[in-house]
């Protein structure tokens, strides 16, 4: 069970990495549309895209640096002598 966990938050940056490639592909090909209106559309949710998937993308990294750091102060703290 808890290395689960660990495969959930890893298996999310991955796919947080791919949303993040969608929508800088997204962008760069928003530039090509001839359209003023959908220039505008295509680009402003590429922006949301590539948002939302950068912040995930940094977000999974952070917390599951912030647990392995707690459960070495735990194991840290069980192996010194009281």
């Amino acid at each position: 069970m808890k290395y689960t966990w660990w495969l959930v938050q890893i298996i999310y940056t991955f796919v947080s990495a791919f949303f993040l490639f969608f929508g800088i592909d997204m962008m760069a090909g928003s530039y090509s549309l001839n359209d003023p209106f959908s220039f505008i559309m295509s680009f402003f949710a590429a922006s949301f895209v590539i948002l939302i998937s950068l912040t995930l993308f940094i977000s999974f990294p952070i917390k599951m640096i912030r647990v392995y750091r707690q459960i070495n102060h735990q194991t840290d703290n069980k192996e010194q002598p009281s």
